[in-house]
């Protein structure tokens, strides 16, 4: 057992314990924590270095500075949208009725509980959209719905798709904006959203 002499003091313990390759990782989720907190203009490169326990030096062996960090929260956060999505439809048969409004469910409820860093993924951030990454990650985010209205249409072609696919994620997109933005509660207290989506993505689907 170490003793009080041979104990490394807490910031060797932080260099052992970011010597490994996880410094880059560490960063992200404290940044990740911080935009869920704060949103992603309410903290410096110089607190998610705090939060994660390392020099302000350390990050720039990662990083080439804040927005380059955000652009990695912003993909992790539509990575944690997808999985969300993907998650909720797993439960009902591909291409249902049940499988579209799980995955509507999903994307309020992510909104909801990660309001800010669903903010940020969607235009808070200035210049994130710019970065084909991240990009990448919202496409990828767009297209669990893409699969189910695939598998409900076989052998759509990409327009007709698409076409089945828009009005359902716009409705639910600004049904989520109005969820966190309290406008739901003030117009109608006890309105539960997911009876809006249920009922919403039956009616889109028969139009």
């Amino acid at each position: 057992m170490p003793t009080a002499e041979t104990a490394p003091a807490g910031g060797a313990r932080r260099k052992a314990q970011y010597h490994h390759g996880d410094l880059k990782e560490a960063m992200i989720a404290a940044a990740y924590a911080l935009v869920l907190e704060r949103g992603p203009d309410g903290f410096a490169m110089a607190d998610a270095c705090a939060a994660a326990g390392v020099s302000r030096a350390a990050p720039y062996r990662h990083f080439e500075g804040r927005e380059d960090l955000l652009k990695e929260v912003a993909i992790r956060g539509f990575g944690r949208l997808a999985a969300s999505m993907r998650a909720a439809k797993s439960d009902h048969p591909s291409g249902s009725i049940e499988a579209i409004a799980a995955v509507g469910r999903a994307y309020v409820a992510f909104a909801m509980a990660e309001r800010n860093i669903f903010r940020m993924i969607f235009g808070k951030a200035a210049g994130l959209k710019e970065h084909p990454e991240v990009d990448a990650a919202g496409v990828g985010a767009f297209e669990v719905l893409l699969e189910e209205i695939r598998a409900r249409y076989p052998g759509a072609n990409a327009e007709r798709v698409m076409n089945a696919a828009l009005p359902l994620w716009t409705f639910v997109h600004g049904a989520s904006f109005l969820e966190i933005d309290g406008a739901y509660a003030r117009f109608k207290p006890d309105q539960d959203i997911d009876t809006v989506i249920d009922a919403a993505t039956r009616g889109l689907l028969s139009a």
